[in-house]
């Protein structure tokens, strides 16, 4: 049986299609009366793949038994030049999403410092070589590096280039956007840390665990998902933004059997500002955002005073789903755990189907 939220979210769409924009609004007021008075965060020798551990503790999963590295390596950087690996000793991921790769290959002993974004137990002790999002080349070259790596995101430009003219092994890597790109990072971290079996392995396992939760999304005609908005808020800095396709939470939804509200209302870049309008044709049954974000405004409470959520069909709902900054959107070995948590506050009424 259908559950009433469900249920509800499906009469809106079915009143979507039936009026477009203008009928939107028409049930939105009409569900705003109703809700009056509401006050709106294996390989051999390695263990076989295993359920992924609770979606709630904020810890990757190392593979089993400790890396054997395979060095020296060339490998070629995201940034074109052509980078020899001779030592793992002493590593540097300069991302939260690529110290989850090299923490769950094993190398967490190896780890030396952290990005700000690195936020799983595991790595909390070590030093912090950014401030903010920037790289602090003096912190990363006090620390004796033996590879530094990086994603063509990672900046300012003149720290890496110091980096590396310092004569230390920089290897910068895609950053992931989709799901697709979970097996591409794992590759090439693990090709670059000399160990390719390793990333075989963990390849492997995350394709596999990712699989296992697909099946548990309840089973519901095509494209008839709950339309999701991926909302990015920094309530300190009145940053308010609706994301679009290139947001990177489009692969996510989809994945979890819904649709991405700002995509499929048109807007194709990353974010756009926060507007009326823009959440009136998006028309969320739900909001998807980061649990600081959600924090910074205040909670559900904050979030639904932000101008247009309330009149939305997920304002009037509060049907909020919060997921921690630090996993979200790192596409790595932790995205089952992601999707898990997506899929259970999205259907919580609904049970798990087959």
């Amino acid at each position: 049986m259908r559950s009433p939220q469900y249920s509800a979210a499906a009469g809106r769409r079915a009143a979507r299609r039936r009026t477009g924009r203008l009928g939107t609004l028409a049930v939105a007021v009409t569900l705003a009366a109703a809700l009056t008075g509401c006050d709106t965060g294996t390989p051999a020798g390695r263990a076989a793949a295993t359920p992924a551990a609770s979606v709630t503790a904020d810890a990757v999963e190392p593979l089993a038994g400790a890396p054997e590295p395979r060095l020296p390596v060339t490998v070629r950087s995201a940034d074109g030049k052509d980078v020899t690996v001779t030592s793992a000793d002493r590593i540097v991921p300069l991302t939260g999403s690529l110290s989850e790769i090299v923490f769950t290959l094993g190398f967490g002993e190896q780890v030396v410092a952290r990005d700000i974004t690195a936020t799983f137990e595991q790595a909390e002790k070590l030093p912090v070589v950014t401030r903010a999002h920037d790289v602090s080349a003096e912190g990363v070259l006090s620390l004796r590096p033996t590879v530094v790596l990086a994603d063509t995101t990672t900046g300012p430009a003149e720290a890496l280039s110091q980096i590396r003219d310092a004569g230390i092994a920089l290897v910068v890597v895609d950053p992931a956007k989709e799901l697709a790109d979970v097996g591409r990072r794992i590759d090439a971290v693990a090709a670059a840390l000399g160990v390719e079996s390793a990333g075989d392995e963990l390849e492997a396992r995350t394709r596999s665990r990712i699989a296992a939760v697909r099946k548990t999304i309840p089973a519901r005609p095509e494209d008839d998902g709950p339309r999701v908005a991926f909302l990015y808020l920094r309530g300190t800095a009145s940053v308010y933004l609706l994301g679009g396709g290139a947001s990177g939470a489009s692969s996510l939804l989809e994945a979890a059997g819904a649709v991405d509200a700002g995509k499929a209302s048109g807007l194709t870049k990353d974010f756009t500002a926060i507007t009326s309008e823009a959440l009136a044709e998006a028309a969320p049954d739900a909001i998807l955002v980061m649990t600081k974000g959600l924090d910074s405004v205040g909670g559900v409470d904050g979030l639904v005073r932000i101008p247009g959520v309330a009149e939305t069909p997920a304002g009037m709902d509060r049907r909020v789903v919060s997921i921690d900054d630090g996993v979200l959107l790192n596409y790595g070995p932790r995205t089952d755990r992601v999707l898990a948590e997506l899929v259970e506050q999205l259907y919580p009424e609904e049970g798990k189907g087959a």
